[in-house]
């Protein structure tokens, strides 16, 4: 329907304050402006902007066009003005403000030192914005222009004014973070990779499994914080680490900027590389209640990016890319340690390495259900066990007696939560029903009975507090009340068809201790 009308009618339309026609005029020369800003521009890169604001000088001065029958003729001789422009354009003077909200200006009188030394900030970021981003802040957020009058298409001044929003913030958080309100701004600890450690006994490893930990510590050294990493992570920081002593088995310092070849970490290098993309900085931080990630930055032409990953691919990420690793202070507080000094920490106590030891891989039914072959099959884990020293790994404490297996707390006030449970395979339950039952007693408990845990493919997922574990929506519990008789409880739970082992059990959190006989796993049906 535009190729029906005249250009002359359009221009006569629009300067009427018909909308409509000049959304026609831009959509019937779009294509011959981004063909001559590409052929002008020496940056493929402006094209976007010099189109952009080669549409909205034509918007403005579309009153001033003696011949309305040469509208695409004076449109060309715009973009070719704003192209030459790009080379000798006046830093525009933008008034003392920011598009969001850093510190309140003063409310009446003279502007402040604060205002002014906040004004002098933002002119040096906006500054650096490109010229199209830099004109497109100016008139939207300081002349008021609404985005639809901006450009041709209000998507086009949307999207700049995104772009510039991101440039902003980045620029302000990395050069004035103290002008970043105090409710949005979230302390961090900068850390460092002191070791990766092998902590659980050589032998048969499931992957779900944890086999090492990377230790991260604070500038002083004051804390150590431990990301313990399963047997399928391990791998990926073989090549990250010096080789590990023979003796201890640590392997004790990182190699910042390493990119072994064949490995995932370099062809990660590589693929940013090629993008125009590099890593600036890792980040450890809450990604809401007690689940925590690694919140990559990335920073380009385009701006800055966050790739949200977990926590050993992001450490490996930094560890590849040599770039800092920032721990949130509220995560520092909650889950460091004090570090152990100039001591290496000691060697797993011998009755915890048996508790701990690994069990072999998963069948398809459970074994050894009668507990007659002592706890063989079964294996103790928990939070407790993934701690960097070795302080809190005697809290929680397993065995087999009289038919029964007992999992009890070691410690008047143990740490986190401990289970002792059995993992097989899912697939003869897929889409069905099961039902986990046994007798159970439980002694001076505050938290204690049978659990069902559903893992899915890559499931790598650590509940840190009981609370998470509990509130964890692939954790099927059935609470037992502290009493000195046996008592019958059961689980029925629903294996969704992507179910990729089963883990069943019984659990500890606190004090006291629980007791497993005759546990039976049935299919429903």
């Amino acid at each position: 329907m535009s190729a029906e009308i005249p250009d002359a009618d359009l221009v006569v339309l629009a300067r009427d304050g018909d909308p409509a026609a000049f959304r026609l005029l831009v959509e019937r020369h779009q294509p011959m402006v981004r063909a001559r800003a590409r052929s002008l521009c020496g940056n493929p890169s402006d094209v976007d902007d010099v189109m952009q604001e080669s549409f909205l000088q034509a918007f403005i001065a579309l009153d001033r066009l003696r011949d309305p029958e040469r509208f695409a003729g004076w449109l060309a001789a715009i973009v070719l003005n704003v192209c030459r422009a790009q080379y000798r354009r006046a830093q525009p003077a933008l008034l003392p403000d920011w598009p969001e909200s850093l510190h309140p200006a003063s409310a009446d009188g003279p502007p402040s030192a604060e205002d002014l030394d906040r004004s002098d900030a933002l002119r040096a970021a906006i500054a650096g914005l490109p010229d199209g981003q830099r004109r497109t802040v100016a008139l939207h957020y300081y002349a008021g222009l609404p985005a639809g009058q901006i450009a041709g298409q209000p998507g086009a001044a949307r999207v700049s004014l995104h772009k510039a929003r991101g440039r902003l913030r980045a620029y302000i958080t990395e050069h004035r973070p103290d002008l970043i309100p105090v409710a949005r701004r979230t302390h961090m600890t900068t850390v460092r990779v002191t070791r990766l450690e092998s902590r659980i006994p050589a032998g048969p490893v499931p992957d779900a499994s944890p086999t090492h930990v990377i230790v991260l510590a604070d500038a002083a050294g004051h804390r150590e914080l431990p990301v313990w990493l399963l047997g399928g992570d391990s791998h990926r920081f073989a090549g990250l680490f010096d080789p590990p002593d023979p003796v201890t088995g640590h392997a004790v310092t990182a190699r910042p900027g390493t990119r072994q070849p064949g490995t995932a970490n370099e062809l990660t290098a590589r693929l940013l590389s090629a993008a125009g993309a590099r890593v600036a900085s890792v980040d450890i931080d809450e990604l809401g209640p007690e689940v925590t990630g690694a919140r990559i930055e990335l920073a380009s032409r385009e701006g800055t990016r966050h790739v949200l990953a977990r926590l050993p691919e992001g450490i490996a990420v930094a560890i590849t890319a040599g770039v800092p690793i920032r721990v949130a202070d509220v995560l520092m507080d909650r889950l460091a340690a004090p570090a152990p000094g100039d001591t290496e920490p000691g060697p797993m106590p011998e009755r915890t390495t048996r508790d701990l030891g690994p069990g072999p891989r998963p069948r398809y039914e459970p074994r050894n259900m009668t507990f007659a072959d002592g706890l063989d099959r079964w294996v103790l884990g928990g939070t407790f066990s993934q701690h960097a020293s070795q302080a809190h790994w005697a809290d929680y404490a397993c065995a087999a007696e009289d038919g029964a297996a007992v999992l009890s707390a070691a410690v008047p006030e143990p740490a986190g939560f401990a289970f002792l449970g059995q993992e097989i395979y899912a697939d003869d339950y897929l889409g069905r029903t099961v039902v986990f039952r046994g007798r159970v007693r439980a002694h001076d408990t505050r938290s204690a009975g049978l659990f069902v845990r559903v893992r899915e493919p890559l499931d790598v997922r650590s509940p840190v507090t009981p609370s998470a574990a509990l509130a964890d929506p692939s954790n099927h519990v059935g609470i037992v009340p502290a009493g000195s008789a046996w008592s019958e409880h059961e689980i029925t739970v629903g294996i969704p068809a992507n179910a990729s082992t089963i883990v069943l059990g019984i659990f500890l959190a606190g004090p006291g201790r629980v007791e497993l006989k005759d546990p039976r796993f049935l299919d429903a049906a």
